[in-house]
């Protein structure tokens, strides 16, 4: 698409240079007082000081109550042979019976598809390594096992949401919730455990309270759109609020972050093109991104007309996080991420695929999002979950966690994205690579026997829109057309990245491959000749359908966006 990013200045350097280590370290301090679980006073209280900032810097503010589907973890132990090993449970696992789950162990190792295949864990508890996932849950839930021992990485024992489900459960979706006890023990206990299992059978008793069901949560939305008639673009700022325990760096520091970007955003204002909404979510950490989803839902026609891009933050300003090559952005606005973070730290961003993760509920709606975890340690040793710090989802998560010179890095690194989605003449958007990217997935099936040979051309000719795509230069529309392309364009190609395909739904937590809508091709390209690839082909068909004619609607809109008709809004 040759979307080149256009030679424009970026924020005045006495802007960025503006950010206040003193400012936000005492706004944290003040964020640093509450622990925070999801609909608890605490988080009620840090929610009502962040609207007092907000009211300050004169948003028009709403605090919103939801239902949101909440899991609170309560006390939890392991009892073998008469001893009992300390032990964490986690929201969303099923409680134990009054008197405990009582089960065989059974040693599963990583706890990968195939240990869980190999093995019959029906009514047994499954012994696996590693922090307790989605991912780990639903694969024993389906397997028929009765309960999870999770051995830390380490001594620390981090808490988590282990629901697969993105959001509030439906009708639809609840069948996926744990129908485990999951616990998760440290590392010394967990491989005393596993010696054991080598000599003798060992039965275990898990105990785990887990208050588990609908209840009233926040979510708090500032907005300062532009003055116009109607309402035109926004850029949509978010991080979450909820915590586990005080939560201090995750996420206490991405709120202050938020916080000052806007600050700061709010003296370039004159030159602002856009509005901004900041949004603030509750239902993160125990609701698994309950709050964004639910927004999402509730706000959908709105955020389809209005929303540009979404620049989500979690975890900023750690100590010792120094890596700024692996934070995520969706391909669109991989660009003005990587020129942020080479002007202020010199790093090349390695163009990592943004993941499902961080509250980025909005891929279905079509609407590109940047960081979530912006910088991270060096990878160590220890299996973690992700490179957020030893701390990461303990109570050790203190205001000593946040490295006052990091925090404003990384907020200068954010402010500087924010101000160029909002003050450039044209959206700051380029899916070029990304639609090279998709020329190349579909490059693969080129010549693999598997694929039929009506289907190759099929592909061929879904490859050679991809590339007209990549190669149409859409800063040639004139500019008041051109946002407003752009956005409608986002809106076809980040589902098919992001998503499976509906556009009205939330994917499952888990991760997702680049190209899902090519997924019926990989299956094809992999199966035998036979039944199998014959109902794989069937699905194959389809999906080039949508592709097809998906890439031949962005086609048709950038054409006509090309030749505008007299009002611009009919684009």
């Amino acid at each position: 698409m040759a979307i080149a990013m256009q030679a424009e200045g970026g924020p005045e350097p006495a802007l960025v240079g503006a950010v206040s280590a003193a400012r936000m370290m005492s706004g944290l301090g003040t964020l640093a007082q509450w622990s925070k679980l999801a609909g608890t006073a605490g988080e009620a209280a840090s929610f009502s000081w962040i609207k007092e900032q907000l009211d300050g810097l004169g948003l028009r503010t709403e605090l919103i109550q939801h239902d949101a589907y909440i899991s609170i973890p309560g006390p939890a132990r392991l009892v073998v042979d008469g001893r009992t090993i300390p032990a964490i449970t986690h929201s969303m696992s099923l409680p134990s019976p009054g008197d405990g789950l009582v089960g065989a162990l059974i040693d599963l190792g990583d706890g990968s598809r195939a240990a869980f295949a190999e093995r019959d864990v029906r009514g047994r508890i499954v012994l696996v390594d590693g922090i307790a996932s989605p991912g780990i849950a639903l694969l024993a839930s389906q397997a028929g096992a009765a309960g999870v021992v999770q051995i830390s990485p380490h001594h620390l024992l981090h808490e988590m949401c282990i629901s697969p489900i993105w959001g509030n459960p439906s009708i639809d979706t609840r069948s996926a919730l744990p129908s485990v006890v999951v616990l998760t023990i440290g590392n010394a206990d967990g491989e005393a455990l596993r010696k054991a299992l080598q000599d003798a059978a060992v039965e275990v008793t898990l105990h785990a309270e887990v208050d588990t069901g609908w209840r009233k949560t926040p979510l708090l939305v500032g907005d300062l759109p532009l003055a116009e008639d109607p309402p035109g673009p926004f850029i949509l700022l978010s991080c979450h609020v909820d915590t586990w325990f005080k939560g201090v760096m995750d996420n206490g520091s991405a709120n202050i972050v938020m916080l000052e970007v806007l600050r700061l955003c709010l003296e370039h204002r004159e030159a602002w093109r856009r509005g901004i909404r900041i949004c603030f979510w509750s239902g993160h950490s125990q609701g698994r991104y309950s709050g964004s989803a639910w927004y999402a839902d509730n706000h959908w026609a709105e955020l389809d007309a209005r929303c540009a891009a979404h620049v989500n933050l979690d975890s900023p300003g750690g100590i010792g996080a120094k890596d700024l090559t692996r934070t995520g952005a969706a391909g669109g606005l991989f660009g003005i991420a990587e020129a942020a973070i080479a002007e202020e730290t010199g790093q090349k961003l390695a163009g990592r695929r943004k993941a499902r993760s961080a509250d980025d509920s909005f891929p279905g709606i079509g609407i590109p999002s940047v960081f979530g975890s912006l910088s991270l340690q060096e990878p160590g040793a220890l299996k973690m979950r992700n490179d957020l710090g030893w701390w990461w989802h303990t109570e050790h998560d203190q205001l000593d966690k946040v490295d006052p010179d990091l925090l404003v890095r990384d907020a200068r690194i954010v402010l500087r994205v924010v101000l160029d989605l909002l003050t450039r003449e044209r959206l700051p958007i380029d899916y070029t690579n990304q639609l090279a990217d998709l020329a190349g997935e579909l490059d693969r099936f080129g010549d693999r026997p598997e694929i039929p040979p009506h289907l190759r051309k099929a592909i061929g000719n879904a490859r050679a829109l991809a590339l007209d795509l990549a190669g149409f230069d859409i800063l040639a529309l004139d500019a008041s057309v051109h946002d407003r392309a752009v956005m409608r364009l986002s809106r076809i190609i980040v589902p098919l990245d992001y998503t499976r395909g509906n556009r009205f739904v939330h994917d499952a937590a888990l991760s997702l491959s680049s190209w899902p809508v090519l997924d019926p091709l990989r299956r094809l390209a992999s199966c035998a000749a036979g039944d199998e690839a014959r109902f794989a082909e069937v699905d194959a068909v389809r999906a080039l359908n949508h592709l097809t004619h998906s890439l031949t609607e962005a086609s048709r809109l950038l054409a006509a966006a090309s030749d505008p008709p007299t009002d611009p809004a009919g684009v």
